[in-house]
C-alpha cells in the first residue's frame, strides 16, 4: 500500500525545509494554502484586487516568520490569523471598501445557468450584508460560518474569548438576516 502524499510527515518536512531556506518547499506550502487565504481575504475585503494584494502580504509575512510557526497543526490557524490581520490593515488604509466579491472562480464549472444566476444574486446580497458588520463581527462570521472553523480556533485566531466570538457571530447573523430579508423582499 502506498504512503499518503499529503500526510503530516510530509507537511512537517515541507515546513522544516522551508525554514531552512528551501524555496521550493515554501512554494508548495504556499500553494497548499493560497486558495484558503484568497477566499478568506476576498470575503473580508470584498474586492479581488485587494484580496490578491493581501494574499501576497500574508505569504510574505509567513516567509519572514516561518520560525514562529510551532508546527503543521498550528500552520492553518497562524495563516488565518495573519490573513485577518493583513485584511484589517488593508481596511484601515482604505476605509471606503466597495464590496464586489466574485466568488464564481470558487464554484465548480458546469453549473446550471439558472442556478448560477441565483447563486450570484445570493453572493451579491451576502457581500452587501457583510458591509453592515463591524470589522470584528465580519472576521468572526467569515472564519466561523464561511470558513467553517470551530469557535475555539476562531477565538484563538482573533485573540479573544469564545464567548466574545459567539456574541459577535450572533449579532452579525441578526444584522445579516435583517438585511437579507429586506433585500429579497424588495427583489420579489
Amino acid at each position: 500500500m502506498a504512503a499518503p502524499i499529503e500526510g503530516p510527515e510530509v507537511l512537517t518536512g515541507l515546513l522544516d525545509a522551508a525554514r531552512s531556506g528551501d524555496l521550493a518547499a515554501f512554494e508548495l506550502l504556499m500553494r497548499r494554502h493560497e486558495r484558503m487565504v484568497l477566499a478568506t481575504a476576498l470575503r473580508l475585503l470584498g474586492r479581488i484586487e485587494d484580496a490578491q494584494d493581501a494574499s501576497q502580504e500574508v505569504f510574505l509575512r509567513l516567509y519572514r516568520n516561518l520560525s514562529k510557526v510551532a508546527g503543521t497543526q498550528n500552520l492553518p490557524g497562524w495563516i488565518y490569523r495573519v490573513t485577518v490581520n493583513v485584511c484589517r490593515d488593508f481596511q484601515r488604509r482604505r476605509p471606503e471598501v466597495v464590496f464586489a466579491a466574485d466568488l464564481s472562480e470558487f464554484v465548480s464549472p458546469g453549473v446550471d445557468p439558472q442556478q448560477a444566476a441565483t447563486d450570484a444574486e445570493r453572493s451579491r446580497a451576502l457581500d452587501m450584508s457583510l458591509r453592515l458588520l463591524s470589522e470584528k463581527e465580519r472576521a468572526a462570521l467569515v472564519l466561523r460560518d464561511l470558513e467553517g472553523l470551530p469557535t475555539e480556533q476562531v477565538a484563538a485566531i482573533l485573540g479573544t474569548s469564545q464567548a466574545t466570538v459567539r456574541s459577535q457571530i450572533f449579532k452579525a447573523r441578526i444584522k445579516m438576516r435583517g438585511f437579507m430579508e429586506r433585500y429579497f423582499r424588495r427583489r420579489v
